[in-house]
């Protein structure tokens, strides 16, 4: 007698790809498609109805994002295995995701026997993890920044001067600019520009 098919929540906010990957998972006779979403705070609620075995979601959502969600229903529905899809441009994602305690990680684009085989997977209760997801987060440094160059840094990737930051901030225009030559040197950036777009491609800011 054959068994139940797994029943897979699916989460991902742009309707053309949800529809597709929906299609790419039903496709498979083992799994089921048992609710759809758009953003990341109607997760839960689906998942609480329609109880399902696998919740695939995509990290950017509107609402809440996906590692959100995923601690959520780790937190409410431990039986629910999660499965995060990510793209490869964001490998801090990845850390996130696995102190979140998802159980699966898998980059968005990957082959749709993929995306099937690593549902199978993570509702047998293994872990998946993308090889090249992987090895993306691990070349990924520690943040260098402490919490207030991070947050100057932030006032420069807004376009403010050395004035306006020191406003902002209540610092002198001295201790902005010895703030801003600190930041360049532990990032090994060219410049403040450069120190902003290394900081925005790793997701400090």
């Amino acid at each position: 007698m054959a068994s139940d098919p797994i029943r897979v929540l699916l989460a991902e906010d742009m309707h053309l790809v949800r529809g597709a990957l929906a299609a790419l998972i039903s496709r498979e006779s083992a799994l089921s498609v048992v609710a759809e979403v758009a953003t990341g705070d109607a997760v839960l609620p689906a998942a609480r109805v329609h109880r399902p075995d696998v919740a695939v979601l995509d990290v950017d959502m509107p609402g809440v994002d996906g590692i959100t969600a995923a601690a959520g229903l780790r937190a409410e529905l431990p039986d629910c295995r999660v499965l995060i899809l990510t793209a490869l441009s964001r490998p801090t994602v990845v850390r996130r995701a696995m102190a979140a305690k998802a159980d699966g990680f898998l980059a968005k684009d990957a082959p749709p026997d993929e995306l099937a085989d690593a549902i199978r997977a993570v509702a047998a209760g293994r872990r998946v993890l993308d090889p090249a997801l992987a090895a993306a987060a691990l070349a990924v440094r520690d943040n260098p920044l402490s919490a207030r160059e991070i947050e100057v840094l932030r006032q420069a990737a807004d376009g403010a001067d050395h004035a306006e930051i020191a406003a902002r901030l209540h610092l002198s225009k001295g201790t902005v600019r010895n703030y801003l030559s600190t930041i360049v040197t532990k990032l090994d950036a060219r410049n403040r520009l450069d120190a902003v777009r290394i900081a925005a491609e790793a997701d400090w800011l």
